[in-house]
């Protein structure tokens, strides 16, 4: 029918050109950020999901470089237990010669004297070796606990069970507790070298000097080596423990990357196709929108 007040072709057209411009846009913006769902319009299930991976991506970032923190922590008190193990060595091999006859008095008390000097440095590495500004084994005061308990002002690893937080979620901890086996070494030091538990420059000790005291030392340092060595399995193992989970974390990290990705990533190939497409029709459909508003002049050719 032809009428001059309704154009049926022309608002069909306009109508099909207003939904092609739409999807041109579309198009357009996915290519130019890079993202399918630029806003929840695009894909609201999948924006939600999207954020939700996103966000235990970046939950296990963190936790990532949690487990590496941890392990250095756990290296770097299991570094300060091995130069402990190599001065009760050393103090093992002075008691092992002062015990033995041929040691004049003299001599024992040279031996002494280095016994003590290394005592001392026990009392240093135990009290002071600390990460991040915090004491790891003994803290500030030794020489006051007892077989399997912190003494006052242990630090991080003789205080009590640590909670390393291993993954995105609440409940994703680990446990490391070496608070009995931290009080175990100090109790043993203490009876190991008198200048280990007071290290002020006028302690002098008599482990080697006095009658028999080099002998029941060398049984002492023998129990301090046992102790010292069951501490630093402990570390050891919890680090291990820590790169396993460090390990399963990358790989799943990784493997929620890639979801988010489908879901957000525009796939190039499609839409730079999907884009020619509305750009041909945006094409025709304007082409036929000039032909359908000609024909309103074909209505005054009746009349003339």
């Amino acid at each position: 029918m032809l009428s001059l007040h309704t154009n049926a072709a022309a608002l069909s057209t306009q109508s099909a050109l207003n939904s092609t411009q739409q999807s041109l846009s579309t198009s357009q913006t996915r290519l130019g950020t890079g993202y399918r769902i630029n806003s929840a319009m695009d894909d609201a299930a999948g924006l939600q999901i999207a954020t939700r991976l996103g966000a235990q991506v970046s939950g296990m970032s963190v936790a990532m470089r949690n487990t590496q923190n941890d392990t250095s922590m756990l290296q770097t008190g299991e570094g300060a237990l091995s130069e402990v193990t190599n001065i009760l060595t050393r103090m093992k091999d002075l008691a092992t010669q002062a015990a033995d006859a041929s040691s004049t008095a003299a001599d024992q008390t040279a031996m002494q004297q280095e016994y003590d000097a290394l005592g001392r440095e026990m009392n240093n590495i135990m009290t002071n070796t600390s990460f991040g500004g915090q004491q790891l084994l003994m803290g500030a005061k030794t020489g006051t606990g007892a077989a399997n308990t912190a003494t006052a002002g242990a630090g991080t690893f003789g205080t009590a069970a640590l909670s390393f937080q291993i993954g995105a979620g609440a409940a994703e901890t680990m446990s490391f507790d070496a608070s009995k086996n931290v009080g175990s070494v100090d109790f043993d030091l203490q009876g190991v070298s008198a200048t280990y538990k007071t290290p002020a420059a006028a302690t002098v000790g008599t482990e080697l000097t006095a009658a028999g005291g080099a002998t029941a030392a060398i049984g002492n340092l023998t129990t301090a080596l046992n102790d010292v060595g069951t501490l630093r399995s402990a570390f050891g193992a919890a680090a291990n423990s820590l790169s396993h989970v460090y390990n399963n974390l990358q790989s799943m990290s990784n493997n929620v990357t890639a979801a988010k990705g489908r879901i957000m990533d525009v796939d190039y190939a499609s839409e730079s196709s999907n884009m020619t497409t509305n750009q041909m029709l945006m094409q025709s459909g304007m082409a036929m929108l000039k032909q359908s508003n000609q024909m309103s002049g074909m209505v005054m050719s009746l009349l003339q």
